[in-house]
């Protein structure tokens, strides 16, 4: 099953993979020298949650045991480049780059893991990562993607053609989602797949599911968005 699962997503140029990145931010906030300045000027480290750690996420990641009857795997660092490829036409941009769970802004630092089952039959995969940004840029991320899915119908990536883009709804979890679909071919197969990126805090959970035995049976679970969300949350 594993060797069949990283096949099918070489051939859908679909690679998903642990990368770690370092970052270190600054709080430049002064002290107001009176209180009207104070009420004007409120520092954004006292709202905005800190950017998780790569430990952190390691943390935060589902993981053998949190859902009964899924296997959980790591993924390797080689499964997800950091470097991103130019999509054609540009408006498709961040789609494309959310095959690999890569964005702009970059994130600080990502964890992946590939979730099956709990039926073997079943031949649904999906795979998950978690991407720590600061959070003005993981709302521009958002805000992106969510553009890209009214504006974007089709667009090339990696010598691979995608169609049939469309939003679908998306879950009520986080502080916001955003949920899509994408056509491809997988050995020659006509292949939705179904992307979900929710964004809790500071923090990207980003989710992409396909079915290879019964492609038109598409869609991210729930039942592991949730499973995610909530453990993020406990952080």
């Amino acid at each position: 099953m594993k060797s069949s699962v990283s096949r099918a997503l070489v051939a859908a140029s679909v690679t998903v993979a642990l990368g770690l990145t370092a970052a270190c931010g600054s709080d430049d906030g002064k002290k107001p020298s009176e209180p009207a300045k104070s009420a004007q000027d409120p520092k954004p480290s006292a709202t905005k949650p800190a950017v998780l750690s790569a430990a952190d996420l390691e943390k935060a990641v589902l993981a053998k045991g949190d859902l009964k009857g899924y296997k959980v795997e790591k993924m390797s660092a080689a499964d997800m480049p950091a470097q991103t490829v130019a999509a054609d036409p540009a408006t498709c941009q961040p789609l494309a780059d959310m095959f690999m769970f890569a964005t702009d802004p970059a994130s600080k630092a990502r964890v992946g893991r590939t979730v099956t089952g709990p039926d073997e039959l079943d031949g649904t995969i999906t795979t998950l990562a978690l991407l720590a940004h600061e959070q003005d840029d993981a709302e521009k991320v958002m805000d992106g993607l969510r553009t890209a899915t009214q504006k974007c119908k089709a667009y090339e990536h990696v010598g691979s053609k995608y169609r049939d883009v469309a939003p679908l709804t998306a879950p009520k979890v986080g502080d916001e989602a955003v949920s899509y679909k994408v056509v491809g071919f997988i050995e020659g197969q006509k292949t939705p797949m179904s992307f979900t990126v929710v964004r809790t805090g500071s923090t990207l959970a980003a989710f992409y599911s396909i079915n290879l035995l019964k492609p038109k049976e598409f869609g991210v679970s729930e039942k592991i968005v949730d499973a995610q969300i909530a453990k993020v949350e406990k952080l």
